[in-house]
Protein backbone atom coordinates (compact mmCIF):
# COMPACT_ATOMS: atom_id res chain seq x y z
CA UNK A 1 0.00 0.00 0.00
CA UNK A 2 2.76 2.53 0.76
CA UNK A 3 4.85 1.87 -2.39
CA UNK A 4 1.64 2.31 -3.92
CA UNK A 5 1.17 5.78 -2.16
CA UNK A 6 4.81 6.67 -2.93
CA UNK A 7 4.57 5.44 -6.69
CA UNK A 8 1.49 7.44 -7.29
CA UNK A 9 3.25 10.46 -5.41
CA UNK A 10 6.03 10.53 -7.54
CA UNK A 11 4.37 9.82 -10.78
CA UNK A 12 1.74 13.08 -9.73
CA UNK A 13 5.37 15.38 -9.16
CA UNK A 14 7.37 13.67 -12.41
CA UNK A 15 3.88 14.70 -14.26
CA UNK A 16 3.61 18.02 -12.90
CA UNK A 17 6.82 19.33 -13.49
CA UNK A 18 5.97 18.02 -16.81
CA UNK A 19 3.11 20.07 -17.47
CA UNK A 20 5.08 23.28 -16.08
CA UNK A 21 8.22 22.96 -18.46
CA UNK A 22 5.24 22.38 -21.42
CA UNK A 23 4.00 25.81 -20.17
CA UNK A 24 7.49 27.71 -20.08
CA UNK A 25 10.21 29.15 -22.68
CA UNK A 26 12.12 26.30 -22.80
CA UNK A 27 14.80 28.35 -24.86
CA UNK A 28 15.06 31.05 -21.93
CA UNK A 29 15.66 27.80 -19.84
CA UNK A 30 18.15 26.33 -21.32
CA UNK A 31 20.06 29.23 -21.56
CA UNK A 32 19.70 29.94 -17.89
CA UNK A 33 20.96 26.72 -17.16
CA UNK A 34 24.03 27.03 -19.59
CA UNK A 35 24.81 30.65 -17.66
CA UNK A 36 24.37 28.39 -14.48
CA UNK A 37 27.10 25.79 -15.53
CA UNK A 38 29.48 28.32 -17.04
CA UNK A 39 29.52 29.58 -13.32
CA UNK A 40 30.31 26.18 -11.65
CA UNK A 41 32.51 25.09 -13.85
CA UNK A 42 34.08 27.61 -15.76
CA UNK A 43 33.65 30.63 -13.54
CA UNK A 44 34.27 29.76 -10.07
CA UNK A 45 37.57 27.62 -8.89
CA UNK A 46 35.87 24.91 -7.53
CA UNK A 47 32.67 23.81 -7.12
CA UNK A 48 30.86 24.65 -3.37
CA UNK A 49 27.55 22.70 -2.11
CA UNK A 50 25.21 25.65 -3.06
CA UNK A 51 26.40 25.66 -6.58
CA UNK A 52 26.66 21.37 -7.45
CA UNK A 53 23.16 21.50 -5.38
CA UNK A 54 21.87 24.08 -7.86
CA UNK A 55 23.45 22.34 -11.00
CA UNK A 56 22.03 18.67 -10.03
CA UNK A 57 18.43 20.28 -9.72
CA UNK A 58 19.40 22.70 -12.75
CA UNK A 59 20.10 19.29 -14.13
CA UNK A 60 17.01 17.16 -13.33
CA UNK A 61 14.97 19.92 -14.48
CA UNK A 62 16.69 19.91 -18.24
CA UNK A 63 16.84 16.68 -18.46
CA UNK A 64 12.98 17.07 -18.44
CA UNK A 65 11.87 19.58 -20.31
CA UNK A 66 13.95 18.21 -23.10
CA UNK A 67 11.91 14.95 -22.84
CA UNK A 68 9.04 17.22 -24.33
CA UNK A 69 8.21 17.07 -28.10
CA UNK A 70 8.57 21.05 -28.30
CA UNK A 71 12.03 21.30 -27.74
CA UNK A 72 13.79 20.71 -31.44
CA UNK A 73 16.76 18.50 -31.56
CA UNK A 74 19.46 20.04 -32.60
CA UNK A 75 23.13 20.10 -32.16
CA UNK A 76 23.16 22.27 -28.89
CA UNK A 77 20.35 20.31 -27.49
CA UNK A 78 22.55 17.40 -28.05
CA UNK A 79 25.79 18.90 -26.13
CA UNK A 80 22.97 20.55 -23.30
CA UNK A 81 21.79 16.74 -22.77
CA UNK A 82 25.02 15.43 -22.51
CA UNK A 83 26.04 18.13 -20.04
CA UNK A 84 23.51 16.95 -18.11
CA UNK A 85 23.79 13.48 -17.92
CA UNK A 86 27.26 14.54 -16.91
CA UNK A 87 26.21 15.08 -13.40
CA UNK A 88 24.86 11.56 -13.12
CA UNK A 89 28.50 11.29 -11.72
CA UNK A 90 28.01 13.91 -8.87
CA UNK A 91 24.75 12.30 -7.97
CA UNK A 92 26.64 8.75 -7.66
CA UNK A 93 29.36 10.12 -5.16
CA UNK A 94 27.27 12.24 -3.22
CA UNK A 95 24.60 9.30 -2.85
CA UNK A 96 27.57 7.06 -1.70
CA UNK A 97 28.82 9.60 0.59
CA UNK A 98 25.32 10.03 2.00
CA UNK A 99 24.93 6.10 2.39
CA UNK A 100 28.23 5.80 4.12
CA UNK A 101 27.55 8.87 6.30
CA UNK A 102 24.13 7.81 7.87
CA UNK A 103 24.49 3.72 8.09
CA UNK A 104 28.09 4.19 9.26
CA UNK A 105 29.06 1.24 6.27
CA UNK A 106 32.45 -0.09 6.55
CA UNK A 107 34.62 0.00 3.01
CA UNK A 108 36.67 -2.75 2.67
CA UNK A 109 39.24 -0.07 1.11
CA UNK A 110 38.63 3.33 1.69
CA UNK A 111 41.81 4.53 0.09
CA UNK A 112 39.81 2.83 -3.42
CA UNK A 113 36.64 4.35 -2.90
CA UNK A 114 37.75 7.78 -1.82
CA UNK A 115 39.74 8.24 -5.04
CA UNK A 116 37.19 6.70 -7.27
CA UNK A 117 34.34 9.54 -5.67
CA UNK A 118 37.32 11.84 -6.26
CA UNK A 119 37.73 10.68 -10.40
CA UNK A 120 33.89 10.78 -10.46
CA UNK A 121 33.78 14.22 -9.38
CA UNK A 122 36.76 15.21 -12.03
CA UNK A 123 35.11 13.36 -14.73
CA UNK A 124 31.79 15.44 -14.62
CA UNK A 125 34.04 18.75 -13.91
CA UNK A 126 35.93 17.80 -17.13
CA UNK A 127 33.11 16.87 -19.17
CA UNK A 128 31.09 19.44 -18.50
CA UNK A 129 33.87 22.06 -19.23
CA UNK A 130 34.47 20.64 -22.29
CA UNK A 131 30.47 20.28 -23.84
CA UNK A 132 30.34 24.30 -22.36
CA UNK A 133 33.51 25.02 -24.59
CA UNK A 134 31.81 23.17 -27.36
CA UNK A 135 28.40 25.14 -26.49
CA UNK A 136 30.36 28.20 -26.68
CA UNK A 137 32.13 27.48 -29.83
CA UNK A 138 28.71 26.63 -31.75
CA UNK A 139 27.66 29.66 -30.69
CA UNK A 140 30.50 31.56 -32.23
CA UNK A 141 29.98 29.56 -35.62
CA UNK A 142 26.10 30.77 -35.53
CA UNK A 143 27.25 33.99 -35.45
CA UNK A 144 30.09 35.04 -37.50
CA UNK A 145 30.39 31.90 -39.97
CA UNK A 146 26.37 30.63 -40.23
CA UNK A 147 26.25 29.46 -43.57
CA UNK A 148 30.02 28.22 -43.43
CA UNK A 149 29.26 26.32 -40.40
CA UNK A 150 26.18 24.42 -41.48
CA UNK A 151 28.04 21.97 -42.39
CA UNK A 152 29.99 21.08 -38.97
CA UNK A 153 26.67 21.66 -36.71
CA UNK A 154 24.67 18.60 -37.08
CA UNK A 155 23.20 16.43 -34.60
CA UNK A 156 25.40 13.78 -35.80
CA UNK A 157 28.39 15.72 -35.17
CA UNK A 158 27.18 16.65 -31.82
CA UNK A 159 26.35 12.90 -30.52
CA UNK A 160 29.34 11.95 -31.99
CA UNK A 161 31.82 15.25 -30.33
CA UNK A 162 29.79 14.20 -26.78
CA UNK A 163 30.92 10.35 -27.29
CA UNK A 164 34.66 10.85 -27.50
CA UNK A 165 34.36 13.66 -24.47
CA UNK A 166 33.01 10.48 -22.47
CA UNK A 167 35.68 8.25 -24.14
CA UNK A 168 38.25 10.60 -23.78
CA UNK A 169 37.40 11.68 -20.09
CA UNK A 170 36.73 8.08 -18.79
CA UNK A 171 40.28 7.27 -20.02
CA UNK A 172 41.71 9.58 -17.91
CA UNK A 173 39.76 8.59 -15.20
CA UNK A 174 40.72 5.28 -15.34
CA UNK A 175 44.06 6.32 -15.46
CA UNK A 176 44.30 8.45 -12.60
CA UNK A 177 42.16 5.63 -10.64
CA UNK A 178 44.80 2.83 -11.28
CA UNK A 179 47.84 5.89 -9.98
CA UNK A 180 46.07 6.28 -6.77
CA UNK A 181 45.69 2.55 -6.39
CA UNK A 182 49.11 1.60 -6.98
CA UNK A 183 50.20 4.85 -4.48
CA UNK A 184 47.67 3.20 -1.84
CA UNK A 185 49.87 -0.78 -2.28
CA UNK A 186 46.13 -1.94 -3.37
CA UNK A 187 47.14 -4.04 -6.59
CA UNK A 188 48.07 -7.03 -6.47
CA UNK A 189 52.19 -7.76 -6.80
CA UNK A 190 52.35 -8.97 -10.50
CA UNK A 191 50.72 -5.55 -11.16
CA UNK A 192 52.61 -3.19 -8.96
CA UNK A 193 55.80 -3.59 -10.59
CA UNK A 194 58.45 -1.22 -10.04
CA UNK A 195 57.89 -0.11 -14.14
CA UNK A 196 54.56 0.21 -13.34
CA UNK A 197 54.03 2.49 -11.02
CA UNK A 198 56.76 4.10 -12.46
CA UNK A 199 54.92 4.67 -15.89
CA UNK A 200 51.51 5.42 -14.08
CA UNK A 201 52.86 7.77 -12.04
CA UNK A 202 54.68 9.86 -14.09
CA UNK A 203 51.29 9.42 -16.52
CA UNK A 204 48.87 10.39 -14.35
CA UNK A 205 51.11 13.75 -12.79
CA UNK A 206 51.35 14.57 -16.59
CA UNK A 207 47.89 14.20 -17.52
CA UNK A 208 46.88 16.67 -14.30
CA UNK A 209 49.02 18.67 -15.39
CA UNK A 210 47.97 18.96 -18.99
CA UNK A 211 44.58 19.30 -17.20
CA UNK A 212 44.80 21.90 -15.23
CA UNK A 213 46.64 24.21 -18.40
CA UNK A 214 43.63 22.85 -20.31
CA UNK A 215 41.64 24.45 -17.82
CA UNK A 216 42.69 27.69 -17.91
CA UNK A 217 42.81 27.68 -21.56
CA UNK A 218 39.24 26.86 -21.57
CA UNK A 219 38.40 29.77 -19.47
CA UNK A 220 40.06 32.37 -22.22
CA UNK A 221 38.91 30.33 -24.99
CA UNK A 222 35.07 31.08 -23.57
CA UNK A 223 35.40 34.62 -22.72
CA UNK A 224 36.86 35.42 -25.74
CA UNK A 225 34.34 33.47 -28.02
CA UNK A 226 31.65 35.78 -25.85
CA UNK A 227 33.51 38.83 -25.73
CA UNK A 228 33.11 38.25 -29.56
CA UNK A 229 29.40 37.70 -29.58
CA UNK A 230 28.49 40.10 -26.99
CA UNK A 231 29.98 42.90 -28.85
CA UNK A 232 28.66 41.57 -32.04
CA UNK A 233 24.99 41.65 -30.97
CA UNK A 234 26.06 45.07 -29.54
CA UNK A 235 27.00 46.44 -32.76
CA UNK A 236 23.70 44.68 -34.55
CA UNK A 237 21.26 46.37 -31.96
CA UNK A 238 22.62 50.14 -32.06
CA UNK A 239 22.35 49.66 -35.64
CA UNK A 240 19.11 48.85 -35.81
CA UNK A 241 18.21 51.87 -33.24
CA UNK A 242 20.00 54.53 -35.65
Amino acid sequence: MEKAISGCFFQQMYSSLTSISMERDHMKDLRRYLVLKYIQYLVLSSSNAVSTLLGLLGSLYVTIILQSAKVSSKSTTVLIASLAKADILVSVSVAAEMVAWTFDVAISSPAFASALLQNLLTANAHISALLLSCVALEAYLITFFPTESRRLRTVKNARWTSRIIWLLVAAECILFQTDDLLKAGGAPAPVCSPLVFHFSSRAAALLRSLSYFLGILLRIVNVYFYYKIFFSMSNRSTLKTK
